[in-house]
């Protein structure tokens, strides 16, 4: 899920296979396809603020070299910021989205995709919230594992503090 703190929305990419790096960084491509290029049109950049762990981890490799795809496909650079182990419930997305999600659907059966995107998309809360929801049937193969030349062929900038959990993607170097 992605929650813009701006204007209190949200966007869930329900997917129906596994939670990848690929899925995630889909999930973000669909939200700026979706909802972000038009609400944000003359934006040059994303940031993004995720967990230290899991599919969109620091350590993983195929969650940088699918947010370099998705910069070069976009020309928007991806702003990056993990939070560091054990700290993944301080992150906005669970406090302002996933929580009013989770009691939206409180005691009422997921029996099929369709009702479980309906409760989704109507989950709100006194501030505002407002949530898009759409279904991914993608697959996402797990496994797939950059090798060194194509992490190298990325071009990221690694800022000051804390480097392996902030940095900068804009893509892939240039070739002389």
């Amino acid at each position: 899920g992605v929650y813009v703190v701006n204007n209190n929305t949200a966007f869930v990419n329900l997917g129906t296979d596994h939670d990848t790096s690929a899925f995630a960084v889909e999930s973000i491509r669909r939200w700026w396809n979706i909802v972000g290029r038009t609400t944000f049109p003359s934006s040059n950049r994303i940031y993004i603020n995720c967990d230290g762990g899991g599919s969109n981890g620091w350590r993983v490799r195929l969650w940088k070299y699918e947010l370099a795809m998705f910069a070069e496909e976009t020309g928007i650079e991806i702003h990056v910021s993990h939070f560091p182990p054990g700290t993944s419930k301080w992150n906005k997305v669970e406090h302002r989205l996933f929580c009013f999600i989770t009691k939206n659907w409180a005691g009422k059966p997921l029996i099929d995709i369709n009702t479980t995107v309906n409760l989704i998309s109507s989950t709100t809360n006194k501030e505002g919230l407002e949530v898009k929801c759409e279904v991914d049937r993608n697959d996402y193969p797990t496994g797939i594992k950059p090798d060194d030349s194509q992490m190298e062929a990325i071009d990221i900038v690694k800022c000051n503090e804390m480097p392996s959990w902030n940095y900068i993607i804009k893509g892939f170097k240039k070739r002389n």
